[in-house]
């Protein structure tokens, strides 16, 4: 079947020869290919994601959730799946789409083929779309809504999943945090996994950062972590919200010689306090901030005026933002991939980064306590923050990559040594 290209005619009828899989655009467009992974539908919006590498940490990472995914790298899958590439516990991004159909694995630490692992996770995948096209179509009208489908049989009700797609809200106005963050407080690597990841090693609590991110065996993994409060092992004790976080945001506080307790989206403020914490962290996360806003500014506004430095990533940063009076804004395309430049407006610094958000904080809206600290060099959007007044800074992006490069990875130890002063 050769590759799929949109048409305009949303109708019952059998699927072209050889199809077993559609994306149906709001819009109208029919774009026809090959299911793989579950079958069955899912509606969302659709985005592309400009990473080479990293397929799975993309699509487990929370902020993922409510969109389906174009990869513009078309051999997604040669390297299979793992247990260790994954940043949740589950899949939170509806489904991919690629231009290749998924080869098997070709990689010494692969445990699966991709489309096992689609299916155990009940996610759908979509190959033979000309992914090209469909990027600079949302880089023309910005991210659509759009139902992904996929039967072996080749049979489509087309007009059904049209009015899917119509009908799902979009992302504007929606929370999307408490779906995805913890249940309940837990503190993150007291089974002795925390820190990042290494070649043989796996994930070791014993892993710590050193300069420019490069790793030192210095930290002790026999430091007990029940103790609340700046432990026996003399590590700053950081509150951790999670809105929706990747599991390398942990590590890498940990590998940056914290101990890390991580509590749900709606903890309150007493909550938080009675942990004894000595700094906060604000999680990345899926959806609008200013919905999620409507539980999480106010309790970030508590603990900013305890004066205890925080730090936050993504939505994180959107929500610190709201917290002293800006504004966010839903973006045209949004920005997803790993090699997006961020300048450093201290020194000029240029910083290649990892980035996946679809909402952004209005510059113009900061106010007087509010520094800009970081800009894109895309698009000039803001992409961090730090307040004069208070012991507080945040970023847009992920200075956790996983994928993506580590040139940020300094944010985690500036962060725990503000916290050990």
């Amino acid at each position: 079947m050769a590759d799929a290209k949109p048409s305009h005619a949303p109708q019952s009828r059998p699927a072209p020869d050889g199809a077993t899989g559609v994306l149906v655009l709001a819009s109208g467009d029919v774009l026809w290919g090959r299911g793989f992974g579950a079958e069955g539908q899912a509606a969302g919006e659709v985005c592309f994601h400009t990473a080479m590498t990293g397929y799975q940490e993309i699509m487990t990472d929370p902020s993922f959730a409510g969109q389906i995914i174009t990869f513009t790298f078309p051999h997604i899958g040669n390297v299979g799946a793992n247990p260790d590439d994954v940043e949740a516990d589950e899949p939170h991004a509806l489904g991919m789409i690629v231009r290749e159909d998924p080869t098997g694995p070709s990689n010494f630490r692969a445990v699966e083929h991709l489309d096992g692992w689609m299916k155990r996770h009940t996610r759908i995948g979509l190959a033979g779309i000309d992914t090209r096209a469909l990027t600079r179509r949302i880089r023309g009208g910005g991210a659509p809504n759009g139902v992904i489908a996929h039967s072996a049989s080749g049979t489509f009700d087309v007009d059904f999943l049209l009015g899917l797609a119509r009908a799902w809200p979009g992302l504007e106005g929606m929370d999307l945090a408490k779906q995805v963050t913890r249940e309940t407080h837990g503190t993150w690597g007291d089974d002795g996994a925390g820190g990042v990841w290494r070649l043989g090693f796996g994930y070791g609590a014993s892993t710590s950062l050193g300069t420019n991110g490069e790793e030192d065996d210095t930290s002790d993994p026999s430091v007990p972590s029940e103790v609340e409060g700046q432990d026996a092992g003399g590590r700053p004790h950081v509150v951790a919200i999670d809105y929706g976080s990747k599991h390398n945001i942990f590590r890498s506080l940990v590998a940056a010689g914290a101990k890390v307790s991580v509590v749900p989206a709606e903890a309150s403020y007493d909550t938080i306090m009675a942990l004894e914490p000595d700094g906060i962290f604000l999680s990345n996360g899926p959806g609008d901030p200013a919905a999620t806003g409507e539980y999480a500014v106010p309790v970030i506004r508590q603990l900013l005026d305890t004066g205890k430095p925080m730090f936050g990533i993504c939505l994180g940063h959107q929500l610190l933002g709201l917290a002293v009076g800006a504004r966010t804004t839903k973006m045209f395309q949004g920005h997803r991939g790993a090699n997006h430049p961020v300048k450093r407006l201290s020194d000029g610094a240029v910083e290649i980064t990892s980035m996946n958000h679809g909402f952004a904080v209005e510059r113009e809206s900061l106010p007087a306590n509010a520094r800009e600290t970081h800009v894109s060099l895309f698009d000039g959007s803001n992409a961090g923050l730090e307040l004069t007044d208070r012991p507080a800074f945040s970023v847009q992006y992920h200075p956790e990559a996983s994928p993506g490069p580590q040139d940020s990875f300094y944010l985690f130890e500036r962060f725990v040594s503000d916290l050990r002063r």
